[in-house]
């Protein structure tokens, strides 16, 4: 019960940031009143099984119901107090990649200067009419808004628009590429966050390496100290010999290194493409699973799709080319034991039920070969504890909503709209999910936070070549067997 309000309260702190931070500024509706309509169905849940005492579930329709009238009311609110403001276009700005959701940076606040009629005049001339032919200019709080015809491939244009830029202006603008309303592409100048006008101010440090290290100890304390208890070590045995706390690091070690991967995997194709980003971050927690993830921010913006689209997937990737071999190793070492009653719990490692995931349940079969049938589960080693968590942490963040590495994947392929649009249906079917599996009702309430739109590249016309598209679905579908339970007839076939 202490581990439910503890989480609650998390949710809370989480809940308060992110409506502060994405409409805090939009509306004068107060942001306790936003923050209370949105944890309406989370207090509702806790008040009902504190007050409850027959243990019934919350009746589903409350529930759905709670989860359709509360954003309609969050959205209703946020237009009643909405600040009046003149259109613009802002410019990329930082984005966070990690088991948790990417933000903005709030120390930028960037404001076009007026250009006089020589630097229009040599603004025109960096469009040439072969490439894209330049119709007018709009004039925004924050952008230049050049709309025009492309005559040329997506990618000759906007390269030679921004070298052209850039020869007349240097680093002053930043050019952004991308579909306007009616489809057609155009161009837009915004105010480079980098750009300094005083020389003599020094440059602004990213590496932290101290508070990244100081941050790993911590977290290695945390998980080793979980991982100790996942080791089946009670708290008084613990206290009489304290060595035992030696038995939690396989646990930590392995898990640590799959979350490290992982942001190394973001942190090395940032710098590959030059893209300025700071260290991973871990993030202790001294409960649970001593950890809530780690994460990297990006300080520059994604140059192209294609960058967008192998930062976002470089992740995923280097965590499971970790997790799965620990998740094979580790159910070597597990053992196998009756199934439970209650078999649909994703986190019951003293009797996991391997078919809640597709390729959990694969890799389990190729492991145990004939011993494992379907009435049987599997009392899980700490390996294959840190394994199943590194498979369930990549498929959080291959989930296509926003700023997620998945978001980040689909934009690539399909542009910023059509991610818009998959990105909400995403949002209602892991809702759904979480009717089958509770441990997920809190991911789910996350998900409606994290803005469905993902920022632009500063190219984001350009597609991509028909093997990131490839790529890209096999991350997709790599989603899936991980998210979704085994089916009746592949059970039978395999079991």
């Amino acid at each position: 019960m202490l581990f439910f309000w503890l989480l609650l309260l998390l949710l809370g702190w989480l809940t308060f940031t992110m409506v502060k931070r994405n409409v805090g500024k939009l509306t004068r509706t107060p942001v306790w009143l936003l923050w209370l309509v949105m944890m309406l169905p989370a207090l509702v849940v806790a008040t009902w099984s504190v007050v409850n005492q027959t243990g019934q579930p919350l009746p589903l329709g409350v529930l759905i119901a709670l989860f359709i009238v509360c954003p309609v009311v969050y959205w209703l609110l946020v237009q009643w107090g909405r600040q009046p403001s003149s259109p613009s276009l802002a410019a990329p700005g930082p984005a966070n990649l990690a088991v948790e959701p990417l933000g903005k940076d709030k120390g930028i606040k960037p404001v076009l200067r007026p250009i006089d009629k020589a630097e229009e005049a040599a603004l025109k001339d960096c469009f040439p009419w072969s490439v894209y032919y330049l119709q007018n200019i709009e004039y925004r709080p924050q952008a230049m808004i050049c709309r025009g015809q492309l005559r040329a491939a997506p990618t000759l244009a906007y390269e030679t628009v921004r070298d052209k830029v850039r020869q007349q202006f240097g680093d002053r603008f930043l050019v952004i590429f991308q579909e306007g309303l009616q489809g057609k592409p155009i161009f837009a100048l915004v105010p480079n966050p980098q750009f300094q006008s005083d020389r003599s101010s020094p440059p602004t440090t990213l590496a932290r390496p101290g508070l990244a290290l100081g941050l790993l100890l911590a977290t290695l304390f945390t998980t080793t100290a979980a991982g100790t208890y996942l080791a089946g070590i009670s708290e008084d045995q613990l206290q009489a010999n304290p060595s035992l706390i030696w038995q939690g690091l396989p646990y930590a070690l392995s898990l640590m290194v799959i979350l490290g991967c992982h942001e190394m995997g973001h942190y090395l194709t940032a710098r590959r493409y030059s893209m300025r980003a700071t260290l991973p971050y871990f993030i202790p927690v001294p409960f649970f699973l001593g950890t809530f993830g780690a994460f990297i921010q990006l300080r520059s913006p994604v140059p192209h799709r294609r960058a967008l689209f192998d930062v976002g997937i470089a992740g995923p990737l280097a965590g499971l080319v970790v997790a799965l071999p620990l998740l094979w190793w580790g159910l070597g070492q597990s053992t196998l034991v009756s199934m439970p009653e209650d078999s649909s719990r994703l986190l019951n490692f003293n009797a996991f039920n391997p078919t809640i995931s597709i390729l959990v349940a694969l890799v389990a079969k190729l492991v145990f070969t004939d011993s494992l049938t379907l009435n049987q589960a599997i009392h899980l080693h700490p390996l294959a504890i840190s394994g199943c968590l590194g498979l369930l942490v990549t498929a959080l963040n291959l989930m296509p909503v926003g700023q997620l590495d998945g978001g980040h994947i689909v934009h690539a392929m399909y542009g910023q709209r059509m991610a818009s649009v998959v990105g909400q249906i995403s949002r209602l079917l892991v809702l759904f999910l979480a009717f089958i599996h509770s441990e997920l009702l809190i991911w789910a309430i996350l998900l409606f936070f994290i803005p469905a739109v993902d920022e632009p590249a500063l190219n984001d016309v350009s597609e991509l070549d028909d093997r990131r598209d490839l790529l890209g679905l096999v991350a997709l579908a790599l989603l899936v067997m991980i998210i979704l339970p085994l089916p009746p007839p592949l059970a039978q076939l395999l079991f």
